[in-house]
């Protein structure tokens, strides 16, 4: 009796450390299929197999050294008008942006305009008092997500699916609020890190900072389809954008750089191979940021990565976000944005085949 006493005991002590592991290690149901079904052969068969999982489009641009460029595509572009996917499309590139105002920042660092020990307080003393700690963060700490600042887009006055015009000054939702952390005490990843340092780029150059990315970053590349409004594309160019279950059409939201997926990855290339920077402005930005990043907006995932072992460039966009999984509430970014950093992987598997 005391010994089955003491296995009860162990029981209960065991099976909830076992049901977390499970949850950790073990994906949600509707995700083991496109885990496990057997690696196709080639990428246009896996991006086939995406649209079948749930996705409504997606494009693949694959930059392998040494070879031309391949484009693949599958589903809908517009799924309500039926246009199928269109590898030269417009689509929104979400926090893929903050590569390029990153290498704006090492240009600028580089020409002695910007300086990344200078603090928040040095290039906007307007927000003394408004931020806390705007006299102790630096423009490194903003770049790097170090700066304590809340992020605007998990402010409750903040919606995802109200237009995005610019007619709002978003930072008004994080003045006067407490810091989430003190300045370069641990790594979060807010918004307003790099809605600020637009502001200070404007304030440092005398003019846009859109300007100087099309001028310095993307003319050297001969790059024409590269934006940061809605405004300036032809509406019907851009991809539609859905949520997982529903028909409407998010294209109108606006809020995110546009680019197609081929200027996105010459981008990409050239950030990775010393082309675009010169040695010094390239050993700035290496100390500062990453050389990959994915982008999320209501109804575009985009994944741009450079993967050094087999010197390719890989660009995907698909168009559609949201969804819930079978047996956990939410997988971060939904049902749909798993499916994509899935796809992305096994695409890169295939890669790694040849």
């Amino acid at each position: 009796m005391q010994k089955r006493k003491r296995i009860v005991r162990m029981l209960k002590i065991i099976m909830p450390i076992v049901g977390l592991i499970t949850a950790i290690i073990i994906p949600p149901w509707d995700l083991v299929v496109p885990m496990l079904t057997p690696l196709p052969t080639t990428i246009q068969e896996q991006a086939d197999n995406a649209i079948d999982q749930g996705l409504d489009g997606i494009i693949v641009y694959v930059d392998q050294a040494g070879e031309q460029p391949a484009f693949y595509s599958a589903g809908w572009k517009n799924k309500l008008t039926k246009e199928p996917a269109d590898p030269q499309a417009m689509f929104k590139i979400g926090s893929i942006h903050k590569l390029y105002l990153t290498t704006a920042v090492a240009q600028l660092v580089n020409d002695g305009s910007l300086a990344l020990d200078e603090t928040l307080a040095d290039y906007m003393p307007e927000l003394v008092g408004r931020i806390e700690y705007a006299d102790q963060i630096t423009l490194k700490m903003l770049v790097q997500h170090r700066s304590g600042i809340p992020n605007f887009t998990d402010d409750e006055k903040f919606d995802w699916f109200t237009p995005q015009t610019g007619a709002r000054d978003m930072l008004e939702l994080v003045l006067d609020q407490p810091a989430d952390f003190k300045p370069d005490a641990r790594y979060s990843y807010p918004n307003t890190n790099y809605l600020l340092i637009g502001r200070i780029l404007d304030k440092v150059l005398g003019y846009s900072h859109h300007q100087h990315v099309y001028d310095k970053i993307l003319a050297p590349l001969g790059l024409s389809n590269t934006f940061f409004s809605l405004d300036e594309v032809k509406f019907e160019d851009v991809a539609s954008g859905y949520w997982y279950g529903y028909d409407d059409d998010l294209r109108y939201l606006g809020g995110s750089m546009i680019a197609t997926a081929q200027d996105v990855g010459i981008f990409l290339r050239a950030l990775n191979d010393g082309s675009l920077l010169n040695d010094n402005e390239q050993a700035i930005y290496s100390s500062i940021y990453k050389y990959e990043h994915d982008g999320w907006v209501p109804g575009y995932h985009s994944i741009a990565r450079y993967y050094k072992d087999i010197d390719t460039v890989v660009v995907q966009f698909v168009n559609t976000t949201g969804g819930k999984t079978w047996g956990l509430a939410e997988v971060v970014g939904g049902k749909t944005t798993a499916l994509s950093l899935i796809t992305h992987n096994r695409i890169v598997r295939i890669l790694r085949r040849h």
